[in-house]
């Protein structure tokens, strides 16, 4: 929170109700590696990213609408707020990203498919609480391994190597063999 954007959605967003939301990604993993670096903790975050769940109304319609109402709430913020129903993604997944993706059944559920391991943390807006399914000492360590729920080796490489040349210290762990085997579908 010493980064005052987030800070600042971490206080508005959660009066405007979304369902499961949470404050996830860049905007909090990159303030922790900033904070190694002696960096400003807003340091190349190109966005903030909000995860919220509502099957209740999976068009794009509704989504905007929620779009609209969190961007009403911190236009004064100057920066970029994507925000996404992750009860939606697998609708336009696969035509923007090549590759299938399943129907969730929570907002953290899309927290837990990101590439890189000790980068699946979000925090709640109904309380505060931090969602980090891996723990942190590889955060604050700067160690980046394959997420095990989702061994894409060549996207998780690309995304290691693109953080690791903003934070060069940042350690890139080699990829199991064998977990990328072991998920493979091919007999």
């Amino acid at each position: 929170m010493q980064d005052p954007v987030n800070a600042a959605l971490a206080t508005r967003l959660p009066g405007l109700g979304l369902k499961q939301g949470h404050l996830t990604a860049g905007c909090l993993f990159q303030a922790v590696w900033n904070h190694t670096a002696g960096r400003p903790p807003g340091w190349g975050v190109k966005d903030y990213d909000v995860f919220y769940f509502d099957d209740t109304d999976l068009s794009w319609e509704a989504e905007d609408a929620v779009i609209r109402r969190v961007h009403e709430a911190v236009a004064d913020l100057d920066v970029t707020v994507e925000v996404k129903n992750q009860a939606r993604v697998h609708l336009w997944y696969e035509k923007r990203f090549k590759t299938s993706y399943p129907r969730l059944g929570s907002a953290r559920d899309g927290i837990d498919r990101y590439l890189i391991a000790c980068t699946r943390v979000g925090i709640d807006l109904s309380d505060g609480s931090l969602y980090a399914p891996d723990g942190l000492a590889d955060l604050a360590a700067g160690i980046l391994r394959v997420n095990p729920l989702l061994p894409m080796p060549a996207m998780f490489l690309k995304k290691a190597a693109d953080y690791r040349a903003r934070w060069p210290w940042l350690t890139i762990e080699p990829i199991a063999v064998t977990s990328i085997c072991a998920s493979s579908s091919t007999p």
